[in-house]
């Protein structure tokens, strides 16, 4: 799909999450969109840093779209650090101070308040890691091979 094609069917998060997955890039993150931690959890954009360190940002692209997310606390321990995207005209004075905040567009992003450093315990860094491992190796396969199921083979969808 073309980058143009793209930004004109996306919807307002999803082009937070492209330029935050590009800002994230430039810090030597490699970063997965919509990924799953745990049964009941999916994440926005989840980071990878080049000393393991994993980010979580979730992407707001309305006051609405904020008030109505109440499982993001969840998510605190699936991290390092926590942070919230939004664009220039969100009222960021909603967000809680103890987060990180992203100001983004569907190009780039700046990280204009660091969130806190909580480590992860390590066997729940391995387990992450894994997952990202091999989340991020099962969607480059759909890409180079559509129509085939990387776990069974041909797929029936057309």
């Amino acid at each position: 799909m073309k980058d143009e094609d793209f930004i004109a069917a996306a919807k307002p998060g999803q082009l937070l999450a492209r330029g935050v997955c590009r800002h994230l890039l430039s810090h030597n993150f490699a970063a997965i969109e919509e990924f799953v931690p745990d049964r009941g959890l999916r994440v926005d954009v989840i980071g990878l840093g080049p000393k393991g360190e994993i980010w979580i940002v979730e992407c707001k692209s309305s006051r609405v779209d904020f008030q109505s997310d109440n499982k993001w606390q969840g998510y605190l321990h699936w991290c390092d650090r926590y942070f919230w995207a939004v664009d220039e005209d969100f009222p960021a004075e909603l967000l809680p101070d103890e987060t990180g905040l992203i100001i983004a567009d569907s190009y780039d992003a700046e990280i204009v308040r660091m969130g806190p450093e909580i480590h992860l315990a390590p066997a729940r860094r391995k387990v992450l890691t894994q997952k990202f491992a091999r989340h991020a190796a099962t969607r480059l396969h759909a890409l180079r091979h559509p129509g085939v199921s990387a776990t069974w083979g041909p797929s029936s969808e057309p």
